[in-house]
């Protein structure tokens, strides 16, 4: 197993992509913990489902936005299990809207889930890993920083965000043995994008060259790459996982 030995933290891990990402996870060995919202039914069957597979996983309720609450949770695991290798920043939401009706609420709730909490955990974790001279930070941005969709300024502005953050502390760490990279899906099959499926039917798959919608596993395939071994020479990067949308050719 690839993992073995090590412990990560995944933001948003109670469901969709961050569902995935802690399953394959801990499928490789890693003692993982996971944070969630709202979702303690959920995250509980998670860690029941992971214990009968004989895998190490502890669920954590939290706001990401909040960083006392980022902090205690980062406390917490390095308490359990006296460090963190491998940080995930999965956890996202949609507020769409036309800028010109957007409430100040709703901008904010995007950027602050979206944005902040990837500075909060960061940063949380920093000094750990810089203390071990090792970590594997891989934040969770989208191909929608790539693309002018309309109704999507606040969500666009949170995951390009995360693009020029990703890269920045990628220069900062890379002494240290810490490498920070981005995974950047495209369609993905979950409870957040169903209504933007729903909406636009068959034809988002003619403008995707696969011809497919992305499964929540596909995802979680490109964080496991960067955070075992076999990207250690690899930082400041952000894979597109789209099925080849972002390439502009159908």
């Amino acid at each position: 197993m690839k993992l073995e030995g090590r412990v990560a933290l995944v933001t948003g891990g109670s469901r969709g992509i961050g569902k995935a990402v802690v399953e394959a996870l801990a499928r490789e060995g890693a003692k993982v913990a996971f944070v969630y919202r709202s979702s303690a039914e959920a995250a509980e069957q998670i860690v029941k489902e992971l214990a009968d597979q004989n895998c190490e996983a502890l669920a954590i309720q939290a706001d990401v936005a909040n960083k006392a609450e980022a902090d205690a949770v980062v406390e917490q695991v390095i308490e359990k299990w006296e460090k963190i290798d491998i940080l995930i920043n999965n956890a996202g939401i949609i507020r769409d809207g036309l800028l010109a009706t957007m409430s100040a609420e709703d901008w904010q709730a995007v950027i602050d889930t979206n944005l902040t909490s990837v500075f909060n955990f960061c940063q949380a974790v920093t000094r750990p890993m810089m203390s071990k001279r090792y970590g594997r930070i891989i934040n969770m941005s989208s191909v929608a920083a790539h693309f002018g969709n309309s109704g999507q300024s606040n969500y666009a502005a949170s995951k390009g965000g995360i693009i020029g953050f990703t890269r920045c502390l990628a220069t900062e760490l890379a002494k240290r043995g810490i490498t920070v990279n981005a995974v950047a899906p495209g369609f993905i099959e979950t409870d957040m994008t169903v209504d933007v499926r729903n909406a636009a039917g068959d034809q988002i798959k003619k403008h995707i060259p696969t011809r497919r919608l992305g499964l929540p596993e596909d995802i979680a395939n490109a964080v496991l790459f960067f955070a075992c071994e076999d990207a250690s020479y690899v930082t400041g990067q952000t894979l597109a996982v789209d099925g080849g949308l972002t390439l502009g050719g159908i």
